[in-house]
């Protein structure tokens, strides 16, 4: 059976800010795919390119420091690079959502639930008076937000953290968009409301069929919910596989590093291994790999050229040239990264 299209597909995307100390490369190259309903996760250290990434899908880069000078953004076939402002602010909110970090500073403060996810709806779909404020209920309710009739004359002080993502979530899906953006909506909740919040996501997502990229730093939340995993540095995409393939068989030095430093209560109390060096100035890249300073497994041809993508197994790529010399040792049974928690089954 044919494979049904992509709904994006990001090629050889370039985000630059220009500074006095020169231009920051903060999205260098960066390519991938996604399917309706599919998961992708971004992973990486801060400034490693994966927000100005999100960023750069819904064309909001802070200009006119940063600007996009290369690639193509195709959603559901359209370059979503060559339309108008006024036509991408027809695609924010309807064809494209997006939730960020702090709910308390994306939602205003002024304003009543209510109001601020009536707008997007009215602005987006037409819909006044009763058919609109039914519609606002609907998206509070789906999002197990209570009392949904009392509640859309709150303001967002009254409302706790995991509900005030909540309504964030209930205004990006107000308008049933095909794509939505997460970056880091987890940060500010603590462990319990951040489960029932990545579980609340995740029916809505399957429900709705709708693709999701998510950022985050926490690889406990990226084995609960991605189907796939983009791991960043210094504005590029340096592995690319399934979470079963990342987890189990990481084939970049980068990678297997971030995994090693995750704690692991299988092996008791042991010191956590840190990741050697600083993340480079992205004003001032080196020529070959951007991780061969901190890369304990570094060859002369690192410093010197950017490696291509190489296939690990299918579906799992890795931009390393010791996985170039040997790829059918990458990735060979005998589990994961020295030191990282077990195998994912």
């Amino acid at each position: 059976m044919r494979e049904a299209a992509p709904l994006l597909v990001v090629e050889d995307l370039k985000t630059h800010f220009f500074t006095r100390r020169g231009v920051t490369k903060a999205v260098d190259g960066v390519s991938f795919t996604l399917h309706a309903g599919e998961t992708l996760a971004l992973v990486g250290e801060s400034g490693s390119g994966k927000s100005v990434t999100c960023l750069s899908l819904v064309r909001l880069v802070p200009e006119p420091a940063g600007r996009i000078v290369g690639g193509r953004v195709l959603l559901e076939g359209q370059d979503l690079l060559q339309k108008s402002p006024a036509e991408m602010r027809r695609v924010r909110g309807k064809q494209i959502a997006m939730v960020l970090q702090d709910p308390m500073t994306s939602l205003n403060p002024a304003l009543t639930i209510g109001t601020q996810v009536g707008e997007v709806v009215r602005l987006h779909q037409g819909l006044r008076g009763a058919p609109l404020r039914e519609r606002v209920l609907e998206s509070l309710r789906r999002l197990r937000i209570s009392a949904a009739d009392t509640r859309l004359s709150h303001y967002p002080h009254q409302f706790s953290g995991g509900m005030r993502q909540r309504v964030s979530s209930a205004i990006a899906l107000s308008c049933a968009p095909r794509l939505l953006i997460a970056d880091e909506p987890t940060t500010s909740l603590d462990v319990t409301i951040q489960a029932q919040y990545l579980e609340l996501l995740k029916e809505v997502q399957a429900s709705a069929g709708v693709a999701v990229i998510l950022v985050t730093h926490d690889f406990g939340i990226v084995a609960a919910i991605a189907d796939r995993i983009a791991v960043m540095y210094a504005g590029r995409i340096v592995e690319m596989g399934t979470t079963l393939q990342i987890f189990n068989h990481p084939s970049h030095p980068y990678t297997r590093a971030l995994l090693r430093c995750l704690p692991d209560i299988e092996q008791g109390r042991r010191q956590l291994v840190e990741i050697a060096g600083q993340p480079p100035d992205l004003a001032r890249l080196p020529q070959g790999c951007p991780f061969a300073p901190r890369c304990p497994e570094r060859q002369a041809i690192c410093e010197e050229q950017f490696p291509s993508a190489v296939a690990v197994a299918s579906g799992h790529v890795a931009h390393c040239w010791a996985a170039a010399k040997q790829p059918e040792l990458v990735g060979a049974s005998g589990g994961g990264a020295a030191g990282a928690p077990p195998p994912l089954d």
